[in-house]
């Protein structure tokens, strides 16, 4: 079933614990015992490094033991379930990324969680930009020679992804479409390693990757980057401009990782947890560390997340849906 979001669902899940937060100062202050925040993925990846940097910097500013219960499998279903199912006192959060809380719903038939219903959205983590990649001899070095080269060579472009349903896939396909390009063939792999091989090698004719794979090999001139998946240009990559300044405005695809509490948390506690969590991601340490891993750092307020996710719930599912998009 396909989910329908409302600006206003989220702001009411934020209202619901108004009239609970004096009770919970009263029983007194937030945190006053350990904080587990769970991360629907294995240890090691992106959206794991960012949380335990983030339950780093809240240990040292609340004096209790912030915790990361890395919870994968399930194209990240099981972890976000856990935590939709969690008492809504503020001591278990979820870091989930943009595929568990935006796309999985336009994905699934049925899933065990209703990603707007079943959280409140606190404080955006991190954005990891696509980039928009090709073989290092491509006879193309843009977004416009290469929607040209394509064009002109209907029966044999493709673009790579990482996976059925993963965000390159997706990403391609919201480019496929908004290029007008219905002859591009996808082509998935199973993990960004092989893709990347393939791409290099000049079987793949341009694929969307995670700046934090894809970037060395760009650097190495191994691959061509052609644009930034971005609304805005990476500071990393200064003088490449977006996809979406390249002749297709509008155009945005990029990863990321959100923080978010069970339904029914009292809002003292969320504003609390987003203040301080704002914090820690602005420090100087922190965005110095997530760039190291091609990303950004992330802030915001919680009205601005749940906008997002809103935004993104209906783009993803747009594009899952004209694009015939399974994860078969």
């Amino acid at each position: 079933m396909k989910a329908k979001v409302a600006i206003a669902g989220w702001l009411g899940l934020l209202g619901v614990g108004l009239g609970m937060g004096n009770a919970a100062c009263a029983a007194g202050p937030y945190p006053d015992k350990p904080v587990r925040i769970v991360v629907p993925y294995p240890a090691g990846g992106s959206t794991d490094i960012l949380t335990r940097l983030l339950a780093k910097g809240l240990t040292a500013r609340w004096g209790q033991s912030v915790v990361v219960d890395n919870r994968g499998g399930a194209s990240g279903i099981i972890g976000t379930e856990v935590v939709a199912r969690a008492e809504p006192d503020g001591y278990t959060l979820l870091m989930n990324g943009s595929g568990p809380h935006t796309v999985n719903v336009s994905l699934f038939e049925k899933l065990p969680y209703n990603p707007v219903k079943d959280f409140v959205p606190i404080v955006r983590g991190m954005t990891i930009p696509l980039l928009m990649v090709a073989p290092a001899n491509a006879p193309y070095s843009d977004v416009k020679s290469f929607i040209a080269w394509a064009k002109a060579n209907g029966g044999t472009a493709n673009y790579c992804s990482i996976g059925p349903g993963s965000p390159s896939h997706l990403a391609g396909e919201l480019f496929k479409s908004m290029a007008g390009l219905p002859q591009l063939t996808h082509v998935p792999y199973k993990g960004s390693g092989p893709a990347i091989v393939d791409t290099i090698a000049g079987t793949c004719n341009v694929m969307f990757d995670a700046a934090l794979s894809s970037g060395p090999q760009v650097k190495n001139d191994k691959l061509k980057l052609l644009a930034i998946g971005t609304e805005q240009r990476d500071p990393s990559w200064p003088s490449t401009p977006t996809v979406s300044e390249s002749g297709l405005p509008g155009f945005s695809a990029y990863t990321w990782s959100a923080l978010f509490a069970p339904a029914g948390t009292p809002a003292a506690i969320v504003k609390k947890i987003q203040q301080d969590a704002v914090a820690v991601l602005q420090s100087a340490t922190v965005k110095a560390a997530l760039a190291d891993q091609g990303a950004q750092a992330g802030g915001g307020t919680s009205e601005e997340l749940a906008k997002f996710v809103d935004a993104e719930i209906a783009k993803w599912g747009k594009v899952v849906k004209d694009g015939h998009v399974t994860v078969n």
